[in-house]
């Protein structure tokens, strides 16, 4: 895919001799964020299904009752950061490395590294527009727990912003080295599915961290997902979340992003 600068609407002032151009990443990024909405698989995954998931557990009785075993929480209380790290695991995995590799492998990055167009243009619109959908994903997530299940907002919210923040990067990150590292559209899809399943396990869906036994825990709590899980539910009790499970995300997103820079390869 080849892009060219688009101009703007409005018209170039008296006595210029060319109207303005938008830039070429401009151009890139609108023409990724046009082909992005028309992937209505895509969409679902990351921002229709966390939410879908949350409705389904938030319909179940037991789901709303207080856990003595949990602090006096509800489950739906701890499944709501659950949804919101689904919407990133699936951003991250599912998301941007099949469109990547597919743009590796059918050469439309080399052919652009011969255009006005760099191809990481290209790379950055990929990250921001998965980034910006994960963050929508989660911001609807935290509205449908507050709105239909009385969920309340998170209390530290400066904290819980800055774990979503650095949980967002860990995903982009993960989903760059996935793209670096496979050589096929088919190959991205299958690899990504199969990590999908131990990373949401992590994030707490089959059993959340707070209840997992103490020594599962602290395994867990090493992986960025497991370490964002735990996070979030300290930021919505009050407390800022632990530096230790934010030196986590923070570590995680440099590891993996050095090494997709590392390995990516352009053609």
């Amino acid at each position: 895919m080849t892009t060219t600068p688009t101009t703007t609407a409005s018209a170039a002032p008296p006595g210029h001799a060319s109207s303005r151009r938008a830039s070429p990443r401009t151009a890139v990024l609108r023409a990724e964020a046009r082909l992005f909405l028309r992937e209505p698989g895509t969409l679902f995954w990351v921002i229709g299904f966390p939410p879908l998931l949350l409705a389904i557990l938030g319909s179940v009785p037991s789901f709303r009752e207080a856990d003595d075993g949990l602090g006096g929480l509800r489950l739906i209380d701890i499944y709501v950061p659950v949804a919101v790290l689904t919407g990133l695991i699936m951003a991250g995995l599912q998301a941007m490395p099949p469109v990547l590799t597919g743009y590796r492998e059918s050469g439309i990055l080399r052919r652009m590294s011969t255009t006005p167009v760099p191809p990481s243009a290209l790379l950055s619109a990929q990250m921001g527009l998965i980034g910006a959908a994960a963050l929508l994903s989660a911001l609807v997530s935290l509205a449908l727990g507050r709105l239909a299940f009385d969920v309340a907002l998170p209390r530290q919210a400066a904290g819980y912003l800055l774990a979503l923040v650095l949980a967002v990067t860990a995903a982009v990150a993960m989903g760059a080295l996935l793209s670096a590292l496979t050589r096929t559209a088919k190959a991205a899809t299958a690899i990504g599915s199969t990590a999908v399943f131990p990373m949401l396990f992590c994030a707490g869906v089959w059993l959340p961290v707070q209840a997992m036994p103490d020594v599962l825990a602290r395994v867990v709590e090493c992986t960025p997902f497991g370490a964002a899980a735990v996070a979030f539910g300290q930021a919505a009790a009050g407390d800022w979340p632990a530096w230790s499970h934010l030196g986590v995300l923070a570590l995680w997103t440099v590891v993996l992003s050095a090494a997709a820079t590392r390995w990516f390869r352009w053609e």
